[in-house]
């Protein structure tokens, strides 16, 4: 029996838990409190379908677990027989689910079940784009805290389909000072000094500068385990290297394009954080095909 769970990616973790609120607060928003009127007004209650989820692009697919949730949500009588799970390649026009059981069910969770297999599947294929263009680097590509409200969990998820990696899940996850921090308590030592006499010691501290004088203070103070080079140009970037030699993680973060990854890759940097992977990424054609 082909479960949610059956078809997450190995290598990423998603809660059941963040599974089961999702679908539940789609099939909400779009059943509304009569249901499917359409179907119900045409189909007959005993009515069968046999359907089939289609890739209509290549690319990474994602969100596998959430389709078979929903329909599974709507009958307990459906029937899923997925070709693939989350995280593998696809080309254009393969069957990814074969879906049987209440016409009623089927037609009903069709909207809700593409929108998430749409939506994760882009952010997935985005990200394994930025991934294979600094491949043979030390680079990692990041998301941001750039997502959709309420829907985190699920994009977070698609970019390591995609072969990224997460940045903070939230606020409280670690500190990262960014420049209006730094205006407002001071200077870049005395918000180190007050991030550090704050938190525990199992706690990472970044912070954000936009010069390499204030990259510098940084290092001298010895306070930061991670800083974030923002908005620099490859030449910056490259300097910046120089200068940590080592000493602390770097992260490049804004105006990080597809065309300029592989560039920034070669710099040296440890990190680039992609706000477009979440904000941005193009929804991945995805269809159902009643199979007659």
């Amino acid at each position: 029996m082909t479960t949610p769970a059956s078809l997450l990616n190995p290598e990423a973790f998603l809660s059941p838990l963040a599974i089961d609120e999702a679908v539940q607060r789609a099939l909400d928003e779009d059943l509304g409190r009569a249901g499917d009127i359409t179907s119900i007004a045409t189909i007959p209650e005993a009515t069968k379908a046999h359907a089939i989820l289609i890739a209509r692009q290549s690319g990474i697919i994602a969100g596998l677990p959430l389709a078979v949730a929903t329909f599974q949500r709507l009958s307990p009588d459906i029937s899923i027989e997925a070709h693939f799970r989350d995280g593998a390649t696809v080309a254009a026009g393969v069957q990814v689910l074969t879906i049987s059981g209440p016409a009623r069910a089927v037609l009903a969770g069709e909207r809700t079940a593409l929108n998430f297999v749409g939506r994760l599947s882009g952010i997935a294929t985005l990200t394994s784009d930025y991934v294979r263009r600094a491949a043979g680097t030390q680079l990692r590509i990041c998301c941001t805290r750039k997502t959709t409200p309420g829907l985190r969990a699920l994009e977070n998820y698609a970019v390591r389909c995609g072969g990224g990696f997460n940045h903070r899940f939230g606020l409280d996850e670690a500190i990262l000072i960014k420049d209006n921090h730094i205006a407002v308590a001071g200077g870049v030592r005395p918000v180190l000094e007050r991030a550090r006499a704050h938190i525990g010691h199992l706690v990472k501290v970044e912070i954000e500068v936009d010069t390499l004088a204030q990259l510098r203070e940084v290092l001298n103070s010895g306070l930061a385990d991670v800083v974030l080079l923002d908005n620099m140009d490859i030449a910056m970037l490259t300097e910046a290297v120089k200068l940590a030699s080592g000493r602390v993680v770097l992260e490049a973060s804004g105006g990080v394009t597809l065309d300029s990854i592989a560039n920034i890759a070669k710099t040296g940097v440890d990190y680039a954080s992609v706000g477009a992977l979440t904000h941005s990424a193009p929804n991945f054609d995805v269809a159902l095909d009643i199979d007659a």
